[in-house]
């Protein structure tokens, strides 16, 4: 077995552990509502969700993979061993935050760690001068702004929601509003799961691509024809990976977001779910790589501000905002701390 071989299995291996890790971290995404409401018991709850992330295999296209694969960094730039390191970069800023159970957004580590490890590449090779000519500005610039846009769709979204229907069922007592979306917040969840498998699963997707293109077995036109006979087995394993750590969970980021930031009720879980869900679609369908933890806590935090600004804990808010701030560089930082060790092992990496 040649060693390009063995390198590009160990790097299809490593993304497919990210995006377990992204499923098992961003899990809180997809049920952390459902279970604080107590629609559904956690066990329940993430069997639910793991099953939707799957199905959006079929159902929500490959636009955010394509960005991701092609559209964010130079290729020429890029080696297995890039691909390698950012990946690791994404993985200990994940597992970093897991462990303070900040919901942070993994897709943005993923982002951050590539452009780190290309960075890294680019300015051994050239100067420290070229690593921003790495990046493509086009790819970038819809991800940068959506950082703030996303969060702000589902908060409008999920404050937009919870206005109206509190308005429609204000002659509704409280019993029979709460049962009415006990079962409607099952359809909201799983819409939910829909987006965060149709989005985050993609962008391991286009790591894979990237890295079966830099082992020479994908040829760049590929990016244009849905990847010829990889199609599938790309798309099928990274949602498979992805549905894997739903399913396993990540419990200390589902009580931060199910219970710390606001007290949920089942209509205020549909609101807020919902409104992720609309965000969701619509990005990935437009092929922006978007963070489903800021979507669906912005959504949060507008279903909170319906009810007073105080049933918002801004303590914890902020908190998450400042990792939010920090994923990129630092993930980055990782990932080049790791490119550079590579070479010193290996320094035609």
């Amino acid at each position: 077995m040649s060693t390009t071989l063995v390198l590009l299995i160990i790097t299809v291996v490593t993304a497919l552990i990210f995006d377990f890790l992204n499923g098992f971290h961003d899990a809180a995404n997809s049920i952390a509502t459902v279970v604080s409401t107590r629609v559904l018991s956690p066990r329940l709850a993430v069997v639910w969700a793991a099953a939707f992330n799957f199905l959006a295999a079929f159902l929500l296209g490959t636009a955010v993979a394509k960005t991701i694969g092609s559209g964010m960094i130079r290729l020429d730039i890029v080696t297995q061993y890039v691909v390698l390191a950012g990946l690791l970069g994404a993985i200990v800023w994940d597992v970093v935050t897991w462990l303070l159970g900040l919901p942070t957004s993994s897709s943005h580590a993923l982002i951050g760690g590539y452009a780190g490890a290309a960075m890294a590449r680019a300015m051994i090779l050239h100067g420290w001068r070229t690593a921003p000519s790495v990046i493509i500005p086009g790819g970038w610039t819809k991800t940068l702004i959506f950082i703030v846009v996303a969060p702000v769709m589902g908060f409008v979204l999920g404050f937009g929601f919870m206005v109206a229907i509190s308005w429609i069922f204000q002659r509704k007592s409280p019993r029979q509003v709460d049962k009415l979306f006990r079962r409607l917040q099952l359809l909201s969840a799983a819409a939910y799961s829909l987006g965060h498998g149709g989005n985050d699963a993609q962008k391991t997707m286009g790591i894979v691509a990237g890295a079966l293109y830099t082992a020479g077995v994908m040829k760049q036109s590929d990016f244009a024809a849905n990847w010829g006979r990889w199609h599938w087995p790309i798309i099928l394993a990274a949602h498979a990976a992805i549905a894997l750590g739903t399913y396993l969970g990540g419990w200390r980021i589902v009580h931060t977001m199910g219970s710390k930031i606001t007290k949920l009720k089942p209509v205020g879980g549909f609101c807020a779910e919902a409104a992720g869900a609309i965000t969701l679609f619509g990005t990935a369908l437009a092929g922006i790589p978007v963070s489903t933890t800021h979507t669906i806590t912005g959504a949060i935090v507008g279903v909170g501000t319906t009810q007073r600004l105080s049933a918002v804990r801004w303590g914890v808010a902020t908190r998450i905002v400042w990792a939010w701030v920090l994923t990129i560089p630092a993930s980055a930082t990782v990932a080049m701390l790791a490119f550079w060790l590579i070479r010193v092992f290996n320094p035609n990496a």
